[in-house]
């Protein structure tokens, strides 16, 4: 395997994972009501922990193949750089949300949650798109 199969495998990856968030966690999430929102938003927070880290750890880890091993493709540059404003998104936006929303819900938070989603779901096609047109092309 060379670095932009591994950057296929892993945008792949983290594309379903961010689809099944975007369509089924968030939307499921987002119908909880006010007095059931603390409990159902620690158990989420709890369990989604579990799948984002090891999906974007290996998502950073084929990104950093890819700069490293050049020589440096404009399709998989392009992945690259999908995958970094889906991390980025998360780190910057969706993260310190979630902060906010584990002190309690408000409908303005669940809406830059969701929009935060809607931004790291077109990195996650862009990253995955590209990687497939370089592995295909």
């Amino acid at each position: 395997m060379n670095a932009g199969e591994a950057l296929l495998v892993a945008g792949m990856l983290h594309l379903g994972f961010q689809a099944t968030v975007t369509g089924v966690v968030y939307p499921a999430l987002a119908e909880v009501d006010d007095e059931r929102w603390p409990r159902a938003h620690d158990a989420h927070s709890r369990r989604i922990t579990r799948l984002v880290a090891p999906v974007y750890v290996l998502l950073a880890g084929a990104c950093l193949w890819v700069l490293i091993a050049g020589p440096h493709d404009t399709l998989l540059l392009v992945a690259v750089a999908g995958a970094a404003v889906s991390g980025v998104t998360t780190m910057a936006v969706a993260a310190p949300t979630h902060g906010r929303l584990g002190r309690g819900r408000t409908s303005a938070a669940v809406r830059r949650l969701l929009i935060a989603d809607a931004v790291r779901l077109v990195g996650a096609v862009v990253c995955a798109g590209c990687a497939l047109a370089w592995f295909v092309g």
